[in-house]
């Protein structure tokens, strides 16, 4: 008799991660503008980019059995959906939207690790109707919702908990721009873990009318909030856990550190780590992303 879709046995991947997919635009300067001013632009380059990316990518060079949902347009190029596939990420759930220019941010970096961004959502903008990547969500364990329309991730939400899937939370930057308290309540329920860098977390405390991020383990048992140069930290139920950051061999790239760590994190969840190892396997995977400008092949999950 064939395994039910909710028997481990049936699951061929570890995480599906479900957000943006987007054409990184960078556009190197010598500093940061101020209101009002003009600075040259000394390089421009496009890269494959977008947050559910990037965390599929981490995860994936580092052994994770991964998929990715997302929406494109019809100029992305095929080229970029190609590497995702050589990397090893499952890109069945990956809609072609046609009639629409795929998401694209607008990066600004002035090299020393200063930026400022900004984004055309593309058709990230309106996804309430996108269908559910049903196949997916039938063959993983876990789903990590990042960001995206919140209409469509509450849906893709409900269809992971009908699926049996574990979920984590991480709205990130969007946190600040398209979730209300309403929709925020939502999200985080019955999720495992929530995500966020200290900013996002600040926002979160706020919404759910909290006086702290260790108050927020009374919705969700498992908050892991990163900090910059200060390294990262878990919030449970008993207690909380941190982690230094790991220096520099070299500096090439910012973008996309914090979804790196994520990589990592999961990484180590997936190999059974305890909770401090998964903290030092991401701040370990942010580091490398930095130092080497996105992933690198490294050893395959270490499994119990």
């Amino acid at each position: 008799m064939a395994p039910s879709p909710l028997d481990p046995a049936a699951r061929r991947l570890d995480l599906v991660v479900v957000g943006h997919a987007n054409l990184d635009r960078f556009l190197r300067v010598p500093a940061l503008p101020a209101p009002d001013r003009t600075v040259p632009v000394t390089s421009d380059e496009t890269r494959l980019g977008g947050t559910a990316v990037n965390i599929a990518r981490s995860a994936a060079s580092w052994g994770v059995a991964t998929g990715l949902v997302s929406r494109v347009g019809e100029d992305f190029p095929p080229a970029f959906l190609r590497q995702l596939a050589d990397e090893g990420i499952d890109v069945s759930g990956v809609e072609k939207v046609p009639r629409v220019v795929s998401s694209t941010c607008f990066i600004v970096e002035d090299g020393r690790g200063a930026q400022m961004t900004l984004i055309d959502q593309g058709p990230m903008a309106d996804a309430a109707a996108a269908p559910v990547p049903r196949a997916q969500f039938a063959s993983a364990g876990w789903v990590h919702l990042t960001t995206a329309d919140p209409a469509y991730t509450l849906r893709l939400r409900d269809a992971a908990r009908r699926a049996g899937l574990r979920i984590a939370v991480d709205p990130a930057q969007e946190i600040h721009y398209r979730w209300d308290a309403r929709r925020f309540g939502r999200l985080v329920e019955g999720a495992e873990v929530l995500f966020g860098n200290r900013s996002e977390i600040a926002r979160a405390v706020e919404l759910a009318g909290v006086g702290s991020a260790a108050a927020l383990t009374d919705l969700v048992p498992l908050v892991v909030m990163t900090d910059g140069v200060r390294g990262a930290r878990a919030y449970t139920r008993t207690g909380e856990v941190r982690t230094a950051s790991r220096p520099l061999r070299r500096f090439r790239q910012v973008t996309g550190a914090g979804d790196a760590f994520r990589g990592g994190f999961y990484a180590g969840w997936f190999a059974g780590e305890p909770l401090a190892g998964c903290l030092t396997a991401g701040a370990r995977s942010a580091a490398r992303w930095m130092a080497d400008g996105g992933p690198v092949p490294h050893r395959g999950v270490r499994r119990r």
